[in-house]
């Protein structure tokens, strides 16, 4: 599994196909995916950039859902618990999941002039970790990895 975030692809089919496997995923585990919470990963699959709550709320409210703070955190909320999206703990926001359906430890490459957001596997991180807690005696119960940096155009364009 490679980074997903600073290339280049088809963005349309990327956002149709994971909003149908959300879909899917709902409809296999009985969960209500309703109009707000998939209103919800479609905009933050369609800004792939980490977004804020109240970022989340005025893209809501623009679409005519309400414009109340507690329909964007508990559209958040589900989408995190079902593995719809993550939210990064440097920014206070949330981005969709780029490996949807896929079991896995993401780590986090932030861009801190354009805000966008890579996300990479971290298994080999979490392995080597979870070494070193067990050789401390110490019992990890959660793991985020981010790294700041700047994304390949931020580079390009200082």
């Amino acid at each position: 599994m490679s980074a997903i975030g600073f290339e280049h692809h088809d963005h349309a089919s990327c956002i149709v196909s994971t909003l149908a496997r959300a879909e899917a995923h709902c409809a296999e585990k009985k969960l209500k995916f309703t109009p707000v919470r998939r209103r919800s990963l479609e905009i933050l699959l369609r800004e792939h950039r980490a977004l804020g709550a109240y970022d989340l709320l005025a893209a809501l409210g623009k679409d005519g859902h309400s414009a109340q703070p507690p329909v964007a955190y508990r559209a958040l909320d589900f989408l995190v618990s079902a593995g719809f999206a993550h939210k990064i703990e440097r920014l206070n926001a949330y981005i969709a999941c780029s490996h949807l359906g896929h079991d896995h430890t993401p780590a986090f490459l932030i861009c801190r002039d354009c805000r966008a957001v890579a996300e990479a596997d971290a298994t080999a991180v979490e392995t080597r970790l979870s070494v070193a807690a067990q050789d401390a005696g110490f019992q990890i119960e959660r793991t985020v990895v981010e790294a700041e940096g700047l994304c390949p155009s931020c580079q390009e364009n200082p």
